[in-house]
């Protein structure tokens, strides 16, 4: 009989560690499957996230490069403006300048 029970003891035992083994490769197979989920949960999330920083950039660009139209008409019509008041400054000046130019070269000094 004690030979039976050993006989018996060992077969439980081998189930249990064959029970324990399976158990072990489910949890490995649970692991790897959520290591993969995961993983591909970080992959959407850093899509999104690319997608979502390349829009903000391309809405900046349009933004800037529109202001740029703005900044461009702006200086265009400041230049223009300063160029006039030259002109007319140098309108102004421009006889007496002459007068001056005219007396000087035409004064001969001894």
């Amino acid at each position: 009989m004690d030979a039976n029970r050993r006989q018996s003891g060992i077969q439980q035992l081998l189930a249990a560690e064959q029970e324990a083994q399976q158990i072990v490769n489910a949890a490995r197979a649970a692991k790897s499957a959520r290591l993969r989920q995961a993983k591909e949960e970080a992959e959407r999330e850093i899509a999104e996230y690319r997608a979502q920083m390349e829009a903000e950039f391309q809405r900046k660009v349009a933004e800037s490069s529109g202001d740029s139209g703005a900044n461009v008409k702006r200086l265009e019509e400041e230049t223009a403006t300063k160029i006039e008041q030259l002109n007319q400054q140098a309108a102004s000046i421009s006889p007496e300048v002459i007068q001056m130019l005219l007396r000087h070269v035409t004064t001969v000094k001894n």
